[in-house]
Parts: C-alpha cells; sequence; structure tokens
C-alpha cells in the first residue's frame, strides 16, 4: 500500500471529502498521519470524515470568496469534487467541473505554496467507441459525447494552461464502499428485474477499484516525474460487463440477468428517449441514453501499461475480492435495496 512522504509542515486539501474517490484519500492520509483537510459541500454528512480526524471545511467551488482562508497552508491537493451523472446541460457541469475547479486553481497560484495537485478525470474523455489498449497517446474526443464528460475534458485542458504542478488520473467505472450513484442503481435494476445487457455481454469493463485508484494517487504524489503527466487507471485485469454483472447479483443475492439488448436498437431507442425527455424537460436521465450505452455498450480495455511502468501502479486485489468487500459494506451498512 503506497503511503505518501511528506514534510511535517505540508497540508493535503481534498475535494469533494464525502464522495467516494475522496473520503478514501482522506481515510488513507490519516492512517499515514498526513494532516489533511476535507472540503465538502455539506459538514452535516462528513462526521466519518472528522472520527478519522480530519479537519472538516464546508465550501462551495463555485464561489470563490468561501476559498480564501480555507487554503491558507495548503501545499498538495486532491481534487475530486466534481458534478456527476449522465443527464443535463454542458452548463450545469460547467458550473462545478470547470469554472468552480478554475476557482481553486486561481485561489491556489495566489498563495503560491502548492507542490502539487492530483486531478481525478475520466476515462470517459476518450472517443466512445469500442476500445483495445488505448493508451494516453490518444487525445480526448470532445464531440458526441456526455455534458459531464464534455466537462472533464475542459476542467483537464484548462489545468494544463496553469503553472501548478499537477498529475491527471483517469480511472474508469469506481466502485468500492461508499459509492452513492452507479452502483446503487444497478442493484435497484438487478432487485427490480429490469436489467439489460447493452450488446455483447462478454466485452470488457474499465472496472477500478477505489482502493487501487487511491493507490495510484500516492503513488503519483511520491514520484517527481509524474508531475505533467496523465495516467489511465484501472483494475489492470478487466472483468467483462457479465463477469462484473453477475457477480454483483450474485454477492446481493439476486437473479443473474440473462436479458441481450442488440446495440443498434439499443441506439435507437436511446436517440427517441432523449429528445422525448428533452422535449419534456425531465430533469432525471431516461433509462436509456447514450451515456449509459458507452457505459454498457461498448468493450472498454483501456492500456494502463504506463501507470505500471512509471508510477509501479500493480493492483494487489482481483476483482472478485474487490467487488466482495464492496458489497460486504453495502449489506452491513444496509444499503443493499
Amino acid at each position: 500500500m503506497p503511503v505518501m512522504i511528506v514534510e511535517s509542515e505540508e497540508k493535503l486539501l481534498v475535494t469533494g471529502g464525502t464522495g467516494l474517490v475522496g473520503s478514501s484519500v482522506i481515510q488513507r492520509a490519516r492512517t499515514a498521519g498526513i494532516t489533511t483537510v476535507a472540503l465538502v459541500r455539506s459538514a452535516s454528512k462528513a462526521s466519518y470524515l472528522k472520527e478519522v480526524g480530519a479537519e472538516v471545511i464546508e465550501a462551495d467551488l463555485t464561489d470563490k470568496k468561501s476559498l480564501d482562508d480555507i487554503l491558507r497552508g495548503v501545499t498538495i491537493v486532491v481534487h475530486t469534487a466534481a458534478k456527476v451523472g449522465d443527464w443535463g446541460s454542458i452548463d450545469e457541469y460547467r458550473k462545478t467541473n470547470v469554472v468552480g475547479f478554475g476557482h481553486l486553481l486561481s485561489a491556489l497560484q495566489e498563495q503560491s505554496l502548492i507542490k502539487h495537485l492530483i486531478h481525478i478525470s475520466s476515462l470517459g474523455v476518450y472517443e466512445a467507441r469500442d476500445h483495445y489498449g488505448t493508451d494516453e497517446t490518444e487525445p480526448p474526443h470532445a464531440s458526441g459525447i456526455d455534458a459531464y464528460t464534455l466537462s472533464k475534458i475542459e476542467s483537464e485542458e484548462l489545468l494544463k494552461q496553469q503553472s501548478i504542478p499537477f498529475t491527471i488520473l483517469r480511472p474508469g467505472f469506481i466502485y468500492g464502499p461508499r459509492d452513492r450513484t452507479v452502483l446503487p442503481r444497478i442493484l435497484e435494476r438487478l432487485k427490480s428485474g429490469q436489467f439489460a445487457y447493452l450488446g455483447s455481454p462478454e466485452q470488457l469493463m474499465n472496472n477500478t477499484y477505489v482502493e487501487h485508484l487511491v493507490d495510484a494517487v500516492f503513488l503519483a504524489f511520491s514520484n517527481e516525474d509524474a508531475i505533467g503527466q496523465t495516467y489511465n487507471i484501472t483494475d489492470v485485469t478487466l472483468a467483462s460487463k457479465r463477469e462484473f454483472i453477475s457477480t454483483i447479483a450474485r454477492l446481493a443475492e439476486y437473479k443473474e440477468p440473462n436479458k441481450v439488448v442488440p446495440l443498434p436498437v439499443a441506439r435507437n431507442l436511446a436517440r427517441i428517449l432523449e429528445r422525448l425527455w428533452r422535449f419534456l424537460g425531465k430533469k432525471q436521465a431516461p433509462i436509456l441514453s447514450q451515456a449509459r450505452i458507452k457505459f454498457l455498450g461498448l468493450n472498454l480495455d483501456f492500456s494502463t501499461q504506463k501507470a505500471q511502468s512509471e508510477l509501479n501502479y500493480h493492483p494487489n486485489k482481483t476483482f472478485q475480492e474487490a467487488m466482495k468487500e464492496t458489497i460486504d459494506w453495502f449489506h452491513q451498512n444496509q444499503k443493499i435495496p
């Protein structure tokens, strides 16, 4: 388990502190004895961060004035805060993921103490097509993607325009204890018996256990050569969509799904539903969208060779072990629907 080496006078700031990634980074940092500030939108939901010894500060990245005092003494940053999802206007996502991030970067530059910033981006920045070993030499693809992913591309470009020392990590589908977004929705679909594979169930996922992503964060901090670099991050050993979903179903004690919707049918239905949902002004995503097809309908095999060779990134848990830990946590905390 990588441990970040920091001087006693240094301070770590983690944005998005109550999120899956942010809270996991904070726990690892506090275990290592690192002075840590958790930036959260609601302090009332962050009691467990206080329990591990983090300083919890309530602030909104979209309010630049609220950042001035918070950043005093901060020398290292992990930026995980983001508006996530697969539905909504680009302006909604830009407000936090680009404009809010810009406020943070400006404030950090003004106090001139920042030594390294780790920015959590996404493998979704690549073109929405089948991938077979795509590496970091392929540029992001800004056309034909959802608003969340486009805002991630824009946030990467914004960061590269600054003078702050940075490393960009691009994880795939992040899963693990305390997931509040995608995994709970998958569990709901499995419980209702309405889950269906989009295209071949044998295509690969870009599964990324949160603990492995945190490993990559600390490995990057410990390596000066990682400054200015971008890395794809997955579990390295990928699961097929069938293995991924069937494992969740089995561990949650639900029936394993077998329904398959042919990809051309799914694409046409997604286009119809998206047009209808936009016409009706619905705030929630339709049951099927192009973003969900990108997640569940394509082969998502991305190369992590660069992280393995340059960061010494070698995940130590199999997918089966990692998912069992995840679903065990959901059981223990009564999060299984």
